[in-house]
């Protein structure tokens, strides 16, 4: 597995390098984007994203758990989860690689471009 996290700083900068919008529009619309998905995702609505995947909220009931350590019964309380699940073509570009879109390291070009951006500036 890669070690590496892209932040939201890094995305507002791929936005940046890809679309030629300013830094702060860059930023205001990742921040959008995400805010959009969370809203979505709080009023239990599905979010799909085409050749991504589908985020869902699913309710979860009461249940009996077990502490590991001690091995006594603990209640678990009802609670709503996130669920996340990839579509067919990232789950065919995570396993076979799209070379038109991906660096040799396996990168995207945008997330390559911010990364560098990111280390000239430092």
């Amino acid at each position: 597995m890669a070690g590496h996290t892209i932040t939201r700083a890094q995305l507002t900068e791929a936005v940046y390098q890809e679309v030629g919008l300013s830094r702060n529009e860059s930023a205001e619309l990742v921040e959008s984007v995400i805010a959009e998905i969370g809203d979505a995702l709080e009023r239990g609505e599905m979010v799909k994203i085409s050749s991504f995947g589908s985020f869902a909220v699913r309710q979860k009931g009461q249940r009996v758990g077990r502490n590991p350590k001690t091995g006594t019964e603990v209640p678990i309380s009802p609670r709503r989860v996130l669920v996340f699940r990839a579509s067919h073509a990232l789950k065919h570009q995570i396993n076979h690689g799209l070379t038109h879109r991906s660096t040799p390291s396996g990168t995207s070009r945008a997330a390559a471009r911010a990364g560098a951006a990111r280390s000239a500036r430092a």
